[in-house]
C-alpha cells in the first residue's frame, strides 16, 4: 500500500497526494479509536466476570510472552488472509482510497496480520476495561500506522520508490527486534505487578 499512494502515483492518477493521505490518516487513527473502544468495552465485560486482577495480568502476560515468542519465530498468525482491494486505486477518488485503506489499516485485524504486537494493542485496551481507555490505545495506534505513509512523501521518481523499499527492507529486522523486546518487557512489567505484594 505504501508503494501506492505517493506523490508519483497520485500525480499519474490525477488526484492530490495530501488530501488522499489526509483522509488515510484520519481514517486509520478512526479505525484504531473504534477498535480500541469495542476491545476496551470487552474488558468492561472480562472485569465484571474476573476481578481485575492476578488472573488478568497473569494471562494478559503470558499472552505478551507468546506474541514475542510467535513474532521471533515467525509463525503465521491467526486472522484474515486478504489485503486491501487494489482495484480502488483505479475505482475510486483519492480521499475514498485513502479513507477507506486508512480505516482497515487502524482497525488492525481485518487484513494480514503480520507481527503479533497488533493482538497486544487489543489486549491492552481490553485490560483498561473503559471503552474511552481503549479508543485512547486504539487512537494512538491508528496514529502510528496511518503515519506510515509519511514514509513516501518524498517519492516523485521511480528510482525513488526503490530505495524506499530497500530501506523498508532493511528496517524490517531491526523494528521487529524491537517489537519482540517490547512484547517481552510488557510481559515482565506484567508478571511483576502479579508477583507484587
Amino acid at each position: 500500500m505504501l508503494a501506492s499512494i505517493t506523490p508519483l502515483g497520485e500525480r499519474g492518477r490525477r488526484r492530490r497526494w495530501g488530501r488522499t493521505t489526509t483522509a488515510f490518516a484520519l481514517a486509520s487513527a478512526a479505525g484504531g479509536a473504534l477498535l480500541g473502544a469495542t476491545a476496551g468495552a470487552v474488558g468492561v465485560l472480562a472485569h465484571a466476570l474476573v476481578h481485575p486482577s492476578a488472573a488478568l495480568l497473569l494471562t494478559a502476560a503470558c499472552v505478551c510472552a507468546a506474541s514475542a515468542l510467535a513474532d521471533a519465530l515467525r509463525r503465521p498468525l491467526p486472522g484474515p488472509r486478504r489485503q486491501v482491494d487494489e482495484n480502488w486505486l483505479v475505482r475510486y477518488r483519492g480521499w475514498v482510497y485513502g479513507a477507506g485503506f486508512g480505516f482497515q489499516l487502524g482497525l488492525g485485524v481485518i487484513t494480514i496480520v503480520t507481527i503479533s504486537a497488533v493482538y497486544a494493542v487489543l489486549l491492552a485496551a481490553v485490560m483498561t476495561g473503559s471503552p474511552a481507555g481503549g479508543a485512547l490505545i486504539g487512537l494512538a495506534f491508528g496514529l502510528v500506522r496511518g503515519a506510515t505513509i509519511l514514509g513516501a512523501a518524498r517519492i516523485r521518481h521511480p528510482e525513488q520508490l526503490l530505495r524506499v523499499d530497500a530501506t523498508l527492507r532493511r528496517w524490517d529486522r531491526p523494528s521487529r527486534r524491537l517489537a519482540i523486546a517490547a512484547e517481552v518487557a510488557l510481559a515482565l512489567v506484567l508478571l511483576t505487578l502479579v508477583i507484587a505484594p
